[in-house]
């Protein structure tokens, strides 16, 4: 008699509940051990589910729109076939980002002014919302008027009513937490909506769905824009010595696999800076009156993919060889690809790092990627003329864009931060030390 294994969702960080878009097996299909069984995304990243168990898959228990979570069955696996050639794993596009990040913080839905002959405390505000799943959610058609009246968007609300059913209790506790983001968590902020416009009227035209990440990094980074005064501070490090240094390191350790990346130093040379300026380590509690300042060094490397964007964490980055960087951001860039990152993996970040030096560019204001406070912009180096008092020299330029959230860090020391790290990457030995 056949010996069945059922093989659940592991671990996958902080989420309740994950959606499945894409079902990678199908009956009698013979998988090994890691092999990836269902596409899943979170509002963070998309990522890969794998077997725990080889042999033939019996019965495929979810389906594309199923939401599942931790111990959530997937497969029944026949175990006494597992002689039989694994299938193939689907091929994937990577999933990775800048400015990653964390899900939309709650907001009430906005409303729009009323009407300017009508008073506006007797006009009825016209909720901002998605009707046709606000219909879907589930809850009572009591709770449903009471969400109207408040304005809240009942997409928006997890249920913990039986089933998941959303309660009165739920949306009250939302609208508290709404309310304790800074202006209401951006949700009134007095713009009009954009116009709809149909422009087909002047040509044939082509509409693309965004990808689940696209659109909720695009409301994060919005978000982001206007509640956090940005200020951007631009500089150049002159990194001559430091590319030569890289390079010389990189021929005289390659019998030993090691590939040392400009990425590597700039991290290190960010940590010093963390340590010599704190403030750029730290948040704005709920509050916004105090600091929650940070004692540790973790560092957000924001990786852009087609589909969208996400930072992973490299940890304990000040404990770290460039080697161990090295290596260590190899290891991210394979499991983005692969759609292994998990979400605790993209969290806990205190200073993001967007690197635009690959693509090009000459400088770019990148937006913070908050709780953090601050975030760098590399773009490409250059060879540039350099006046060194008698004449001019050739000297590779690395332009670097510092944007800064001006609620805790001033100008003065903005500028200072920039400057201090355009110092540690001219010179390789303030690195070492």
């Amino acid at each position: 008699m056949s010996k069945m294994i059922e093989v659940f969702v592991p671990d996958i960080g902080d989420f309740d509940e994950v959606e499945v878009i894409e079902i990678l097996v199908s009956e009698g299909d013979s998988i090994s051990v890691e092999d990836s069984l269902v596409t899943v995304e979170s509002d963070k990243a998309t990522m890969e589910i794998p077997s725990s168990h080889a042999g033939v898959v019996a019965k495929v228990k979810v389906n594309i729109g199923d939401k599942v979570s931790e111990g959530s069955l997937v497969i029944l696996l026949d175990a006494d076939s597992a002689s039989a050639e694994p299938a193939a794993a689907k091929e994937q596009e990577a999933e990775t980002s800048v400015e990653s990040k964390p899900a939309p913080a709650p907001a009430l839905a906005k409303a729009s002014a009323p009407a300017k002959k009508a008073p506006a405390e007797k006009a009825p505000p016209t909720i901002n919302i998605d009707h046709d799943n606000f219909k879907r959610a589930h809850a009572s058609p009591a709770v449903r008027k009471f969400a109207r009246e408040l304005g809240v968007d009942l997409t928006r609300v997890s249920g913990t009513g039986n089933h998941e059913r959303i309660l009165r209790e739920n949306i009250q506790d939302y609208v508290k937490q709404a309310l304790r983001e800074p202006d209401g968590g951006g949700a009134s902020l007095g713009v009009e909506p954009m116009p709809e416009v149909d422009f087909s009227q002047w040509g044939d035209v082509e509409t693309k769905k965004l990808s689940k990440i696209n659109i909720l990094t695009g409301k994060f980074m919005h978000r982001n824009w206007v509640n956090v005064p940005h200020v951007t501070q631009f500089d150049e490090a002159d990194i001559t010595e430091l590319e030569a240094f890289r390079k010389k390191t990189n021929i005289d350790y390659a019998d030993k696999g090691i590939k040392v990346t400009m990425l590597s130093f700039i991290m290190k040379a960010v940590v010093m800076g963390l340590k010599e300026f704190p403030r750029f380590n730290s948040s704005l509690d709920a509050s916004g009156e105090a600091l929650i300042q940070k004692n540790y060094f973790h560092i957000g490397i924001a990786v852009a993919t087609p589909d969208g964007l996400v930072v992973p964490v490299i940890r304990d980055v000040d404990q770290k060889s460039l080697s161990d960087l090295a290596a260590e951001l190899r290891a991210v860039s394979i499991k983005a690809r692969d759609k292994k990152l998990k979400p605790s993996e993209m969290q806990g970040g205190c200073f993001t790092i967007s690197s635009l030096g690959g693509i090009g560019g000459t400088s770019f204001t990148p937006i913070i990627n908050a709780p953090e406070v601050a975030i760098l912009g590399v773009s490409r180096s250059k060879m540039q003329p350099v006046w060194n008092g008698s004449d001019f020299e050739p000297r590779l330029m690395c332009p670097l864009s510092l944007s800064y959230d001006h609620r805790v860090i001033d100008g003065a020391e903005g500028a200072a931060f920039s400057s201090y790290l355009s110092k540690l990457l001219s010179d390789v030995r303030y690195l070492l030390m």
